[in-house]
């Protein structure tokens, strides 16, 4: 059984095919990534995608799957989540993707306050800047909202109508919690608090809380679209428990799966399958402050030389060197860094930080180093709340993303960390895999 996966990530989009391997796994017979490219112009705080042009992409690059493996059985979605789209009556997208990035929701637009922290004030529940029904809500006090607009529902649930003519969005339970306003535990929206933030919930999606067609696309099934952590979970770990899968992309990310509800500050539980959670802890500023180190450098270089070039094989060996000085000097006399620059989830205004410098670790290597210490440190600290707060224990631990792919450093940091051999992903587009092994998994 062949089956096709395709993940429309906020930068590229990715597709794979996979089938049986004959031992209870599946083979990856071909994979496409290209780029996104389709981020339109705005104000400064606003991250903005055109759904049209981002979905023809990806049809594209199916339609090029499909021609080579016509014997394919299922397709199966993901895509990057928290986002929205609005969709009218037939089916069809009358806005822009607001992507997960989008900063409408920290504009200090409603009596000083923004529209998440009126959220948070006002309803009770977390809510974040990029959430959909925090964008919502913006766009609905600013009336903003398209007129035509009559639902909404992420870039992959809008893919999935496009694809088999779905005139309303369907959206599983991974999806729905990601946009807010959801009820984890009950796996439904919490209707009276979005009545109480004055949105009509008419406006919300069709959702599943299992594996289910959507439709069909040539003869063939279209299922329900896994949100892409959930997607990337099962692609790395399937649903294997006591694995803690650590990403490091533009943010960080670790999830780990749980038969029990927890949440906690900084940890939320996730919908997974079969009534199961994903605990996970996200870090805004992951990979990303690597890259800034990486453009601090390079704005440096082209200062002094002239030459602009990637400068990543460099500080890999800075961070070589920078862990063989941190080795051999005490505790109180290392570089700390904190990276949290874009600040957390839970609290958006809070920045990074460094402490410890001395003459002695005022290098490049101790920095490269202590970004990379900082990157981590981060994401264990949001194991131990896990840990803490369940018992759970790692058995497994699985890293995927290119900050961790291509930094031997940190893989060597990150099994210190968490005291675990650390094995990559079999898949390197994980969530594209994990998607198409959830349309296997269709009731």
């Amino acid at each position: 059984m062949k089956v096709i996966g395709i993940d429309i990530g906020t930068t590229t989009v990715s597709a794979v095919v996979l089938e049986p391997d004959g031992h209870g796994g599946q083979k990856l017979l071909t994979s496409r990534t290209i780029a996104n490219g389709s981020f339109l112009k705005g104000a400064d705080w606003e991250r903005i995608q055109d759904a049209e042009k981002l979905t023809d992409k990806a049809k594209a690059v199916l339609d090029e799957l499909l021609a080579a493996y016509p014997e394919t059985e299922a397709i199966g979605l993901t895509g990057q989540m928290h986002g929205i789209v609005y969709t009218d009556r037939e089916g069809r997208a009358v806005s822009p993707l607001y992507t997960w990035e989008d900063g409408r929701g920290d504009q200090r637009e409603f009596d000083g306050e923004t529209a998440a922290s009126w959220i948070r004030k006002n309803c009770g529940i977390p809510a974040a800047t990029g959430f959909g029904l925090v964008t919502h809500f913006y766009q609905s006090r600013k009336k903003q909202v398209p007129e035509s607009a009559v639902s909404m529902g992420t870039i992959s649930d809008y893919f999935a109508m496009k694809l088999t003519g779905r005139k309303k969005p369907l959206v599983h339970a991974s999806n729905a919690a990601s946009i807010g306003f959801y009820d984890t535990k009950q796996r439904c929206f919490c209707e009276d608090k979005i009545r109480l933030a004055e949105m009509d919930p008419a406006i919300l999606p069709d959702t599943a809380n299992e594996m289910e067609a959507v439709g069909s696309y040539q003869g063939i099934p279209v299922t329900v679209a896994l949100g892409d952590n959930q997607a990337s979970f099962l692609g790395a770990a399937g649903k294997e428990e006591n694995t803690l899968l650590v990403n490091m992309g533009t943010g960080g990310q670790i999830s780990i799966l749980s038969d029990q509800y927890f949440a906690e500050k900084g940890i939320e539980a996730r919908p997974f399958l079969d009534g199961k959670y994903l605990l996970v802890g996200s870090s805004l500023c992951g990979g990303k402050s690597y890259a800034l180190l990486e453009q601090f450098f390079r704005r440096v270089v082209k200062a002094a030389t002239g030459e602009d070039s990637f400068l990543y094989p460099v500080m890999e060996q800075f961070a070589k060197t920078g862990k063989e000085q941190s080795n051999r000097i005490s505790e109180d006399r290392k570089l700390k860094i904190r990276t949290t620059f874009d600040g957390t989830r839970t609290d958006p205004k809070s920045s990074g930080s460094i402490r410890g410098l001395t003459s002695d670790n005022f290098t490049p290597e101790a920095f490269t180093y202590g970004i990379l210490e900082g990157m981590g440190d981060e994401l264990y600290q949001m194991y131990r709340t896990i840990k803490n707060g369940t018992g759970i224990q790692i058995k497994n631990l699985i890293g995927s993303g290119n900050g961790v792919r291509k930094n031997p450093v940190f893989c060597e940091m990150l099994e210190e960390l968490f005291q675990n051999k650390l094995v990559l992903s079999a898949y390197k587009e994980e969530a594209a895999a994990g998607a198409a092994i959830s349309s296997t998994l269709c009731s």
